[in-house]
């Protein structure tokens, strides 16, 4: 059987391959990385039956145009943006995110703009591509896994699992929806190198998120955070979440990427149930935060996890309006057995 592949035809900006994280190997520089939001990869992966670690597509601003080759290709898109399938000279279709679909070979689907954050492309069977340290997610800075460690570029090619199910059938969610409110934080561990009101202001202030924020981190504008014997310590070990606070009081909030070492004071750490929230910051948007404890941090993951298997739960058939299911119409509506009209039993006749 042809091993099916995707051939990029089009790109948005750094639109690349991650999974769930390169774990394990910290201790040697290298960060754990993988998705900005495991959730939302989490909910694409699962619209098609595979593994919560498997491959997605991550595409912030905006995704590619991918053509299946050699093979048909299931995906689902989970996010704030919509697609259009291509089939030879047909008009463009719409396809909504949290919904599969298939492409038969020569079919392309094209990824528009991504209204808020970042959207996920999950293929079934993931996106095979290398896997360096045990993980296929892209670490640009250190050229490791994804694509040649790097963002898709036109041209590109690479393999994809075997799709799996009804390749003429669809299933469908509602939308993930993150929860609303301030980022909760738990203070730490270097709270006590600031002024008192520094973190009056950390929790009754709003921030604004910088242009200069990228994967590795966010940075914030707002009333600085003043410290009280200077913003530098020896290098320890950093987390994403950790929010570090350099010499001109302006915090950063360490994402994905996150490096595995750092010099400046931390006033605080976002607790691990809002960081996906922050993948769908854009620049000029306001942050305010809340300061829980332990085990309120605790319970928000389970309430978190629970939500998340009740979404699973939610996922069902889809049927396009107007057309019939032949699938219910093959299983409830056929008959048990047959007569033969030409013969009337009661009677001798032939």
């Amino acid at each position: 059987m042809t091993t099916p592949r995707l051939d990029v035809v089009a790109t948005g900006p750094a639109n690349t391959v991650q999974d769930q994280g390169r774990w394990g190997h910290r201790g040697i520089g290298v960060p754990v990385g993988g998705v900005a939001d495991p959730l939302l990869a989490t909910c694409a992966n699962r619209l098609l039956g595979n593994a919560d670690t498997d491959a997605v597509i991550e595409m912030p601003l905006a995704g590619p145009t991918l053509r299946a080759l050699g093979a048909p290709v299931r995906l689902a898109l989970a996010g704030d943006a919509k697609a259009f399938v291509q089939r030879g000279d047909e008009a463009p279709q719409p396809v909504p995110a949290f919904q599969t679909i298939t492409l038969w070979p020569g079919d392309a689907l094209r990824v528009g703009a991504v209204r808020q954050g970042v959207a996920y492309l999950a293929v079934s069977g993931g996106c095979l591509v290398p896997a360096p340290l045990g993980s296929r997610s892209t670490y640009a800075r250190a050229a490791l896994g994804g694509v040649q460690g790097r963002a898709l570029q036109v041209g590109d090619q690479f393999d994809v699992g075997p799709p799996r199910g009804d390749l003429h059938g669809a299933w469908h969610a509602r939308p993930w929806v993150h929860q609303q409110g301030p980022v909760r934080i738990m203070l730490g561990p270097q709270d006590d190198a600031f002024e008192p009101d520094a973190l009056a202001t950390l929790v009754n202030e709003a921030f604004g998120v910088s242009r200069d924020s990228d994967r590795m981190g966010m940075r914030l504008d707002g009333k600085p955070l003043q410290h009280q014997r200077g913003a530098d310590l020896c290098s320890e070990g950093v987390v994403p979440g950790s929010i570090q606070v350099p010499g001109n009081g302006q915090p950063i909030i360490l994402l994905a990427d996150a490096q595995t070492v750092g010099g400046y004071t931390k006033v605080a750490t976002v607790i691990r149930a809002d960081l996906p929230r922050l993948a769908h910051c854009r620049p000029g948007d306001s942050l305010r935060f809340l300061v829980v404890t332990r085990a309120e941090a605790s319970e928000a993951l389970a309430q978190q996890a629970a939500a998340l298997e009740a979404w699973t739960a939610s996922i069902a058939p889809w049927q396009a309006p107007g057309t019939i299911d032949l699938r219910q119409l093959y299983e409830a509506n056929l008959l048990s057995g047959m007569i033969d009209a030409r013969c009337d039993p009661m009677s001798d006749a032939l």
